[in-house]
């Protein structure tokens, strides 16, 4: 795993998915939290992405960190136009000139993600994220005894439910710290706050800014400050992350 890719790295999968910087910045924050959390492992071999992002994205930045590894990656979503987004997705990003690699999933799923009925073997490792708070509080239990089931190891992201503004912003919903720390129980597990980026959401750019946003010095030097800014969030006090974090997170190893 290339730990040391940037923001500015990640922004064109980002762009690629119709998204932008805020966006770039969760991949980057993310990955970190991944990076730590899979050094502790084995390198995974096959990888399930258990359900697609709801609203924002189509997890380009999963399966870049597959390709990394050299993972076979499984992708399910009960939402084919989320299934045909992903595909989209990657065909955009293979147009575009400097931009990471990405090997496109072994397989495609169209099936119900609470269950994961239909889904069959083992991975080494279970990815999702913005999908847990579209489920009922009853299916999140059995999606997650599911994936136990189905996976060595588990890293799901979900919108914090304590940030009230970014969920009324973004019409998501979202669960608690408590709540991902309750439907994680058993096992070996740690729960965190991630993704406070210090700019407000919702912030709409030109074609012509977002190209210079992947080309531009000054730009690049935005995205280096965003970097050593992320670094930092984890100092925050709680109370702060409680209130300002757009994402929670669960790690669980079975």
């Amino acid at each position: 795993m290339r730990a040391s890719l940037s923001v500015k790295d990640l922004y064109p999968p980002a762009l690629a998915e119709g998204e932008g910087m805020g966006t770039a910045y969760e991949y980057y924050v993310k990955r970190r939290v991944l990076s730590s959390f899979l050094s502790t492992l084995n390198p995974p071999k096959t990888i399930l992405i258990a359900g697609l992002p709801q609203k924002y994205g189509a997890s380009l930045d999963f399966m870049l960190l597959a390709t990394e590894w050299g993972a076979a990656v499984t992708v399910v979503d009960e939402r084919q136009q989320a299934l045909d987004r992903l595909q989209a997705s990657l065909a955009t990003l293979e147009k575009m000139t400097g931009t990471p690699r990405i090997r496109p999933p072994a397989a495609a799923v169209l099936a119900d993600v609470d269950t994961l009925a239909s889904v069959g073997g083992h991975f080494d490792l279970a990815l999702s994220s913005e999908v847990l708070q579209r489920l009922s509080a009853e299916a999140r239990v059995s999606y997650v005894a599911r994936l136990r089931e189905l996976c060595g190891s588990l890293a799901l992201f979900c919108p914090n439910a304590d940030n009230e503004a970014h969920n009324s912003r973004s019409g998501l919903g979202g669960l608690s710290l408590e709540e991902m720390r309750r439907l994680l129980d058993g096992g070996r597990s740690a729960v965190d706050y991630i993704d406070m980026p210090p700019f407000p959401p919702g912030i709409t750019r030109s074609a012509e800014q977002r190209e210079e946003a992947t080309s531009g010095r000054f730009e690049a030097f935005v995205m280096w400050g965003l970097e050593r800014y992320a670094h930092g969030e984890r100092f925050l006090p709680l109370g702060i992350r409680r209130r300002h974090a757009h994402i929670v997170y669960g790690l669980s190893h079975s």
